[in-house]
């Protein structure tokens, strides 16, 4: 049985396109911090989750899901893999969304997004963005 239950937040807004052909479908790629359970020294407390949505469910994303709110997605794991631009084979692993839904009412998510609306940023002053996140993209 392939099953996967997600509670976390949106990294950024729905990465939203359509596929090409004679029945196009909307396709909605976005990534969920979910916390862990336990943090150990020098470790990061969060897991950063690719999900992909498909029909009418990356439309929802699309139209309601934003930085900074909690969702709780069900689906289950697909792996791939391609070729980058550089001849590199990227092996990737997503999320199919098969359900999806709001984790907290829309005040609880619009207080929480005033409260973090400064992101965390090092001496330099720049966002810490997790490592390879970027690569998990193949239509980048």
């Amino acid at each position: 049985m392939n099953k996967v239950i997600l509670m976390g937040r949106l990294t950024r807004d729905a990465e939203i396109r359509s596929s090409q052909g004679g029945n196009p479908t909307t396709i909605a790629r976005y990534t969920l911090a979910v916390d862990r359970r336990f943090k150990r020294d020098n470790e990061q407390n969060a897991d950063f989750i690719g999900c992909v949505a498909f029909g009418k469910s990356a439309e929802f994303a699309e139209k309601y899901f934003r930085q900074g709110i909690k969702v709780v997605v069900t689906g289950r794991i697909q792996t791939g893999s391609y070729t980058n631009k550089d001849g590199q084979k990227v092996y990737t692993t997503d999320v199919v969304v098969e359900d999806q839904e709001f984790a907290e009412s829309k005040a609880t998510s619009q207080q929480n997004q005033q409260n973090n609306s400064t992101p965390a940023t090092d001496s330099d002053g720049f966002m810490n963005i997790p490592d390879g996140i970027d690569e998990e993209m193949p239509f980048s």
